[in-house]
């Protein structure tokens, strides 16, 4: 949603094929969003009943809690505040009726007008292009976020309250309206009252007085109408903490459900607690007030709101709204570094935590809170930039290398990927080889169905037809060469190691060389790596192949894993985490070959190329040798490989190629180097 301004040709063919451009990606931009609505529509029709809008059966249908005549909170489903049971219970009957397509396509509805609102509330000056198709990219976001689409599934209303605040911030005339839209938004979600001082000391001081007088009345009101549901709320439940489900649960995104989780509880909890808030409350209102002021009103209210999700005693999933909003602040004087922020929020709010960082010990406390992270980064401490800063509109031009001469006429297809000399962004680069490779990791599980006799059955079938096509070329010696490796226990040894210690350490260690010697070769090596891996997965899909030590009859031993039972093999830790039918192409050999490549490319010294050749050479031994693989998924990870460095080329153009000593130190900061064509 970054504005920029788009210069082009001032002649009106040159407009008018700019327009027609536009006109096409809006068109695109709104099938699209359209699209994702419909689908995500038809999920939750197409679901069984009582699987889907679970949270609103429970309280609307024939045995809801807005049926019983006692309090509303005795069974501790209903989370809504006591207004909202007040608000609700008048409307059973018809929403019962409307558990279908009427409440899912109204709550759409809500989704689409809250992007339309957000798109028109961003900060000024917004470029035409900007203003056409920030609408449709917003809804698009929406629709893909894990609170609407939790909210979907649920059928829960937390959607209402975020967008009757935008309403009253930015579409509603006069200050009465706007405290009356904000006031009702937090007599159903209280936390919302922190827009209050957002008012006040923001000078619409009568909006905000109409806001707190709002929410009083409709607290008094359902006070009277259900005086023992609203002592249990406000009193016993302490603003609706300890309804729903367990606080500690990782679904809980707010600091008392993160207190919870470290295993703090009681006085000493609640003693840590309210100063954090506090303390979270206090520096976000400064900081929502300061960007209020400086004419980025949206920004304010997405810190707000994100300190919000802080401080209430259960932010659940379908209330974390709030976060996304927080995608239109700009990160970063170089505009290398202006994708970051807007990428880490998206991804932190529209894929599970579990995508986002690793699987180990030492990463759950980072990963079981990271919403709440996120949030409490927007709202205390991410350096958004000012308006008045100079470089809000126009960051540090990145720099690029010259273009190398192609061969062929139509390359690159895409010149808009130019050589870049800087280093990208570290931490942006990776978040995205964390979440691609937690992509490619459920794809490739996925691709053959698992472990299931069917995919079994396929993945051997498949293994005596590159059986059969081996001895036909006179190339099946994987039997050979396994057991003349087992009888030599040094040897056997090595291969075990090299097998499983340097698929990942060698190519990671590459690209860590290139990012910080070679910037401009990294963006190079890694679209070749990026393009390998996917059409791996491809093949993965379309060729699940059991590897020679899972074939039952072939008598090859599996040296890694040790005798394995065919009909329920032991991976050891990764048996329910990776696909063992995924052996065509071999990215064993694939990714040892594509690191010799670079080596042999890059290295200034034969003896860096030739020892950059011999891990290749090793890898193929070690997979044949430990009967991980057949000589011919080598021969498709080659395949795999050289059609990435082709289609870089392609899309790319020629590799730009530095001269020797080439790196300067005039920028190291920045990471820019100097590079002199041939």
């Amino acid at each position: 949603m970054a504005n920029a301004d788009h210069s082009g040709p001032t002649d009106v063919f040159g407009r008018s094929a700019i327009g027609a451009r536009l006109r096409a990606t809006r068109l695109a931009l709104w099938a699209v969003a359209t699209i994702l609505a419909v689908r995500q529509m038809a999920l939750v029709l197409t679901t069984p009943s009582g699987e889907r809008l679970t949270d609103l059966e429970t309280w609307i249908g024939p045995e809801g809690v807005l049926h019983v005549n006692g309090s509303i909170y005795d069974s501790t489903r209903f989370t809504g505040t006591p207004f909202s049971g007040l608000v609700l219970k008048p409307l059973t009957r018809s929403a019962e009726a409307a558990l279908g397509w009427g409440w899912t396509f109204g709550t759409l509805l809500l989704v689409v007008a809250l992007g339309i609102v957000a798109a028109r509330a961003l900060p000024h000056p917004v470029s035409r292009r900007t203003s056409l198709l920030a609408a449709p990219v917003a809804i698009s976001l929406l629709m893909l976020s894990l609170p609407v689409r939790n909210a979907l599934w649920l059928g829960q209303t937390s959607i209402i309250p975020v967008l009757l605040v935008l309403l009253g911030c930015f579409t509603v005339r006069g200050e009465r309206a706007s405290g009356l839209c904000i006031g009702l938004a937090a007599a159903l979600q209280p936390t919302v009252l922190l827009f209050t001082p957002l008012l006040w000391f923001t000078g619409r001081r009568r909006a905000a007085l109409t806001a707190a007088g709002t929410f009083a009345a409709c607290t008094v009101l359902a006070w009277a109408a259900l005086p023992h549901d609203s002592h249990t709320y406000w009193v016993h439940h302490m603003a609706g903490a300890g309804l729903g489900g367990q606080a500690d649960a990782l679904a809980n995104q707010s600091l008392h459900g993160a207190l919870l989780r470290l295993g703090l509880t009681g006085h000493l909890e609640i003693a840590l607690f309210f100063p954090l808030g506090a303390a979270v409350a206090a520096l976000a209102l400064r900081r929502a007030v300061r960007h209020a002021h400086d004419g980025q009103l949206l920004l304010a209210v997405a810190v707000t709101g994100c300190a919000a999700v802080a401080v209430s005693p259960t932010s659940w999933q379908h209330q974390l709204l709030w976060v996304l909003l927080a995608v239109v602040g700009r990160v970063g004087k170089r505009a290398s570094d202006r994708y970051v922020w807007p990428v880490a929020v998206i991804l932190v709010t529209t894929l599970p935590a579990k995508m986002m960082l690793p699987d180990m010990p030492v990463m759950y406390p980072l990963r079981d809170n990271l919403v709440l992270l996120a949030a409490l980064a927007a709202a205390t401490a991410v350096p958004f930039l000012p308006r008045t800063s100079s470089h809000y509109q126009t960051p540090v031009a990145t720099e690029y290398a010259p273009p190398v001469p192609a061969r062929f006429r139509r390359v690159p297809l895409l010149p808009v990927l130019r050589r870049v000399l800087t280093r990208p962004n570290l931490l942006l680069e990776l978040l995205l080889l964390r979440v691609t490779y937690a992509a490619y990791q459920q794809v490739r599980l996925a691709a053959t169905g698992g472990s299931n006799s069917a995919g079994r059955a396929a993945a051997e079938h498949h293994g005596h037809l590159v059986l059969d096509l081996e001895r036909f070329l006179h190339i099946d010696f994987e039997h050979a060469v396994n057991h003349a490796v087992v009888k030599i226990d040094w040897l056997r040894n090595f291969f075990d190691f090299y097998y499983e210690s340097f698929h990942f350490v060698v190519p990671l260690t590459v690209l860590a060389v290139l990012y910080w010697r070679r910037p401009a070769d990294y963006r190079w090596a890694r679209a070749s790596l990026g393009f390998a891996t996917f059409l791996a997965l491809v093949g993965f899909w379309l060729f699940p192949l059991a590897p020679p030590r899972l074939m039952p009859t072939l008598g090859i031993i599996d040296t890694v894993h040790g005798v394995q039972d065919f009909s329920q093999p032991d991976y050891g830790t990764l048996t329910a985490l990776t696909n063992q039918y995924a052996a065509m192409p071999s990215l064993h050999f694939g990714w040892s070959l594509w690191c010799g490549v670079v080596i042999a490319v890059i290295a200034p010294r034969w003896w860096l190329k030739a020892l950059g050749l011999l891990h290749p050479l090793f890898t193929v031994s070690a997979i044949v040798a430990t009967g991980n693989h057949w000589v011919l998924d080598a021969v498709g990870g080659a395949v795999v490989v050289s059609t990435g460095f082709g289609l870089s080329y392609v899309f790319q153009g020629p590799r730009a190629r530095t001269a020797p000593g080439a790196m300067a130190g005039r920028d190291r900061e920045a990471g820019q180097v100097t590079v002199g064509m041939k």
